[in-house]
């Protein structure tokens, strides 16, 4: 059934003690269990739904929102490693399975991961896999460096973050470049900072240019910020004073500092003074 791992909207057309069933493709009777039918529902009313497997194997629909559908990526979470494969928590009841023969490195329970969501065609099942440079292989790019991408943040390794880029392409933010906080499954605009011969691309949450790096003066205050739980009681109507003494810098290059990491919204500016991004 072609409606499997997708939303659909179908029609009621029976009721029945433990909920109702909604017709789908080729007439087929598909169950939506109690808990998930709205109230006052009536034959012939339209639901919308997704359409996957239950433990049972049955075709089954639910009006809860999984965390994606198949033909899509997403980040989740590994609820439980079985002899067969990592379960991940995806917003069902059911599980969803990362079979060991889809996973580059075995995966850990309670860590998070970016995985692609698609049908088994051999079992009809819906699974994912973390091997996502499978995945990708055969998409053309066409990026040029400096421009303006979307990014879903991967997993953290020894040099940085791996990120996906519009869907289409894998990046990588190296850590000594990240300023602020950065986790597994944050979604960020970010800018393609190279493009290396090997087909690899370099990310960077700042735009080039004028905002190519953070200033040392701005390093040293994010460092301070995370030292002081976040806040500083400094803003650009401090006294010049209260500002060298809390930081050693001038005023001038304070405000500087704080208006370049206020446009990379890595601070907000508040009349108390400075807070971190969380």
């Amino acid at each position: 059934m072609s409606i499997i791992g997708q939303y659909a909207e179908l029609k009621v057309a029976k009721l029945v003690d433990f909920g109702v069933f909604l017709e789908g493709e080729d007439e087929a009777l598909i169950l939506l269990p109690n808990q998930y039918v709205p109230a006052k529902t009536q034959i012939d009313d339209t639901i919308k739904v997704f359409i996957y497997r239950d433990s049972e194997d049955r075709i089954i629909a639910t009006t809860l929102t999984p965390k994606a559908i198949a033909g899509e990526f997403a980040v989740m979470k590994v609820k439980s490693v079985t002899n067969v494969g990592a379960f991940l928590d995806w917003g069902l009841a059911k599980d969803l399975l990362v079979p060991f023969s889809e996973q580059r490195d075995k995966l850990q329970e309670g860590l998070s991961y970016l995985v692609f969501v698609y049908i088994d065609e051999s079992t009809g099942r819906i699974v994912a896999t973390a091997k996502i440079e499978k995945i990708l292989k055969d998409v053309e790019l066409s990026y040029n460096e400096g421009d303006e991408v979307d990014i879903l943040v991967g997993k953290k390794g020894d040099l940085g973050f791996q990120v996906l880029i519009n869907d289409d392409a894998l990046g990588i933010i190296y850590k000594n470049e990240i300023f602020g906080h950065l986790k597994t499954g944050d979604k960020r605009k970010a800018y393609i900072k190279k493009l290396r011969p090997d087909g690899k691309i370099d990310i960077s949450l700042q735009q080039q240019g004028y905002q190519n790096e953070v200033p040392k003066s701005g390093q040293q205050i994010l460092d301070m910020l995370k030292d002081e739980e976040g806040f500083l009681p400094l803003n650009d109507k401090s006294s010049p004073d209260d500002i060298y003494y809390t930081l050693k810098m001038s005023k001038k290059n304070f405000k500087k500092a704080i208006g370049l990491l206020y446009k990379q919204k890595l601070i907000t500016i508040e009349d108390a003074g400075i807070y971190l991004v969380q």
